[in-house]
């Protein structure tokens, strides 16, 4: 039991490296964007207007898309990184990466992302989300030494 002490401890340091990143991430996330995701999704199930809960599920997926994507990129730096340091760049790589991606979608698509979403196009948030998952994806598969 004893021999174990040294890897509880290792992953006690990355787990109170990963967690706070990835909360960092979804503040950057919600301040990165026009709208905000909470408002919309406190706002659509406190309500019967149908815009107003399709604009929370839209918000859900976008932001839930971009969370899963962050947790993808860090799952994989956790596993990869040499050490914590190594771990919190690959973090920051990834948050930066999500905003990025989200603003390429915007930019490219013939509608506002940034209105759709608050309009309640669940589809544009549930798009949204699988290219963070997508992009999450690919940037996991790309750290590696």
């Amino acid at each position: 039991m004893f021999s174990q002490w040294g890897y509880i401890l290792n992953f006690l340091m990355y787990l109170a490296v990963t967690l706070p990143i990835l909360i960092i991430g979804i503040f950057v996330f919600t301040f990165t964007t026009p709208y905000k995701e909470f408002d919309l999704i406190k706002q659509g199930s406190q309500t019967d207007d149908p815009k107003k809960m399709a604009a929370a599920k839209a918000a859900a997926h976008d932001l839930g898309g971009k969370i899963i994507g962050l947790a993808i990129v860090l799952a994989s730096a956790v596993y990869h990184s040499v050490n914590l340091l190594d771990l919190v760049v690959w973090g920051i790589v990834g948050m930066i990466f999500q905003v990025v991606i989200f603003y390429l979608f915007e930019w490219v698509t013939p509608f506002k992302v940034v209105s759709e979403i608050p309009n309640g196009n669940v589809s544009v948030g549930i798009f949204a989300s699988r290219l963070s998952i997508a992009a999450g994806l690919l940037m996991a598969a790309l750290i590696s030494y």
